[in-house]
This record gives C-alpha cells, sequence and structure tokens, in this order.
C-alpha cells in the first residue's frame, strides 16, 4: 500500500471565506493579501480562484511579478515597496502599487530613471513600529511625493494594525485615532484594517480592507477558533496509517523515550512529520483525527511520522485516513499545543507533500 500524505485546498471555502468578509464590510474595496505563497495555499491558484476581489497584497516584488507574469492584472501592492532603484523600475514596468514606509525610498524615486508614475500607498507608524514614516512626517513626506512628477495622484494612506487581534487592547483605538489625526487634511483612499481589524473594528474599516487569515480559514482573534468566526478551514493536512502495533504497559514510544504507556496500549503509526510541516514541538495529547476518531499524539514527531494512541478507538486499520488539521480538526488547536500560530502551521507545508486542489462545483 502506497503512503499518501497531502493537503487538501477547498476553493469552495475560500470563497465562503471572502463572502464573510464582504458582509463585515460592504463598502470598501477588498485586497486579499496571498504572500507567502498565499500562506502556504499556492499563491497563483488562490489569485485564479480570487476573481471578485478588487486587489492582492504581496511582501516582495518577486511575487507581484509572478502574478503579473501569470496574467493577473488587478491592482497588486507590494507591502515592503521598493528598496533599491532597479526595484524601482520593475514597480514601473509590472504597474504594481509601492508602499513608502522609509524617507530613503524617495531618494530611490528620485535616483531612478525615467518612468510611469507609480501608485503609491504611505505607510504611517502608528505604534506598530515596524514599518511606517512617523507621523510629524507625513505632510512632508506626502508633499515631496505629489511634487516628484513620478507618482500617480492622489496618494492613498495606509497602517497596520498591532493588537487588533485583542478585542479588550486599547491599543486599536489609540491606533485608529492617530492615523486620522496624521491624515487630517490630506485627501485620498485608506486602508487600515487586517483581518482581525475587518471583522472587529467597525472604525477601521475605510476605502480598503486587507483580509489575510481570515480567508484560508484561521481565526485572526487571541482567544477563538475560526469556526466562532463562521469560517471554514481552506487548508486540510491529510495522512494515512501506515503501521499498528501493541505496546506493553510500562513501554516507551519515540525518540528520547519521552512517553511511557500506562496500560497496554494500541499505537498507530502516521506517515506524516516535520519534514512535511507538522509541528516537530506539537505537546502528547495533540488530537488527530483517524477514521473520523479523535485520538491523541504520543512521543515526539519524527521527521517521516507521528505516532498516535488510537487503543479508545473503533476497528483501526493501516490505510485508514488521518486528519491533522482542516476539516473536522481546527488548526487552533494544533498551534495552541504546539507553542505556535496558525499562519505558521499554514506556512510550512513543505513542497514534498502532494497538493490537491478542490474546487467549486468539481464534486468532491
Amino acid at each position: 500500500m502506497a503512503q499518501h500524505t497531502e493537503v487538501i485546498i477547498d476553493l469552495s471555502a475560500l470563497q465562503h471565506n471572502v463572502s464573510i468578509a464582504r458582509k463585515a464590510a460592504p463598502y470598501s474595496k477588498l485586497m486579499a493579501v496571498i504572500k507567502a505563497n498565499a500562506y502556504g495555499h499556492g499563491m497563483l491558484d488562490i489569485a485564479d480562484a480570487l476573481s471578485e476581489v478588487d486587489g492582492f497584497a504581496v511582501a516582495r516584488v518577486g511575487e507581484a511579478i509572478q502574478l503579473r507574469e501569470a496574467g493577473v492584472k488587478k491592482t497588486i501592492l507590494v507591502l515592503t515597496g521598493f528598496v533599491s532603484a532597479d526595484e524601482v523600475a520593475q514597480f514601473s514596468n509590472y504597474d504594481l502599487d509601492a508602499v513608502i514606509h522609509s524617507e530613503y525610498q524617495l531618494e530611490l524615486l528620485d535616483l531612478s530613471g525615467s518612468c510611469k508614475p507609480l501608485s503609491i500607498w504611505l505607510k504611517i507608524n502608528t505604534g506598530m513600529n515596524r514599518l511606517g514614516v512617523d507621523r510629524s512626517a507625513v505632510v512632508r513626506i506626502h508633499d515631496a511625493l505629489q511634487l516628484s512628477g513620478k507618482v500617480r495622484l492622489p496618494i492613498k494612506f495606509m497602517t497596520h494594525l498591532a493588537c487588533a487581534d485583542d478585542m479588550d487592547a486599547t491599543t486599536t483605538s489609540e491606533q485608529i485615532e492617530l492615523f486620522d489625526k496624521s491624515i487630517s487634511g490630506l485627501t485620498g483612499e485608506q486602508s487600515i484594517a487586517n483581518s482581525a481589524g475587518l471583522l472587529g473594528w467597525q472604525q477601521a474599516r475605510r476605502h480598503w480592507v486587507r483580509p489575510g487569515i481570515m480567508l484560508y480559514g484561521g481565526s485572526p482573534f487571541c482567544d477563538t477558533k475560526a469556526c466562532d468566526e463562521d469560517l471554514l478551514p481552506v487548508m486540510t493536512l491529510k495522512s494515512s496509517v501506515i503501521s499498528l502495533q501493541t505496546v506493553k504497559k510500562g513501554e516507551y514510544v519515540g525518540y528520547g523515550a519521552t512517553w511511557q504507556a500506562k496500560r497496554t496500549s494500541l499505537i498507530a503509526t502516521v506517515g506524516v512529520g516535520y519534514g512535511d510541516g507538522y509541528p516537530r514541538h506539537a505537546e502528547a495529547g495533540t488530537r488527530v483525527l483517524v477514521a473520523g476518531q479523535k485520538a491523541p499524539l504520543v512521543g515526539r514527531v519524527s521527521m517521516d511520522s507521528i505516532n498516535i494512541d488510537v487503543s479508545q478507538c473503533d476497528n483501526i486499520q493501516v490505510g485508514d485516513e488521518v486528519v491533522l488539521w482542516g476539516a473536522g480538526l481546527p488548526i487552533e488547536d494544533v498551534a495552541n499545543k504546539s507553542a505556535t500560530i496558525s499562519y505558521e502551521l499554514m506556512c510550512g507545508i513543505t513542497d514534498r507533500v502532494a497538493r490537491v486542489i478542490k474546487g467549486v462545483g468539481d464534486g468532491e
């Protein structure tokens, strides 16, 4: 029997999640964040499935060029902007929107050769303290961009929320207030909301919203699961049972002998490990679904396999399907047991895992 580990990408779930974003911000343009290979889901497949959105956001110019060369014609925003004069030419040639977040980018724009004017989003640091110009410099930089002759007017404005995932934090309201003060008297479209801002903070819904994790069926909040927001998992990681072994009371399982059987137990070995993207630091007790039944992880995660205790499950056989996260098993549960977040699990699926695209209306 062939071992079979695969990740299922459910495009109908993706479109359902987009509809949730649309309902939450019906008067905003929707910019889907598809950086990092669409959070591990496959950037080109996801972009093709999101024909109804208004634009895409990526982290690096190479991702944007890949989209353009694949035929994507919508707005593409590069969140890190350009970092060299040569990149300015790429932005012009491929008609990419650039984020200006630092003053050195003004000099790069001046040093670049003649090119078509660029669409610019001026990013303001309102407390994230990562990328963004200081509020005291907003008017000066805005005026310099307007006078450069290399910018398509009007300029747009954006910021990024640091704590929108925590509905009890005051930080988000403070950031929004600071953003509004920073652009007072300036005209241009605005964008504040990420997934958490979109769903949780009405005052963050401006001309553009930038959902990311929620599109893929992950909760953007620190204390909820995706299903609490009516979001559906787009990614399901599956494998299969490749061995069954009876372990006697007192015997150990796995590297380091970290798990000891308290009673005679039936242990299933599953053909997935950290070499596939399953988190190495998943704790013993982390749940999986085997033949539709919950069972706990035992012992350490190996490169190519994990072990689960199926003693309490009915009629488990070699070849049975195992769901590691996704349909029927919230990815947040696995992330919480692995001292990480759902974003990292999604992005961590490796190239050796087979990908199956499940489309709308294909009967799967």
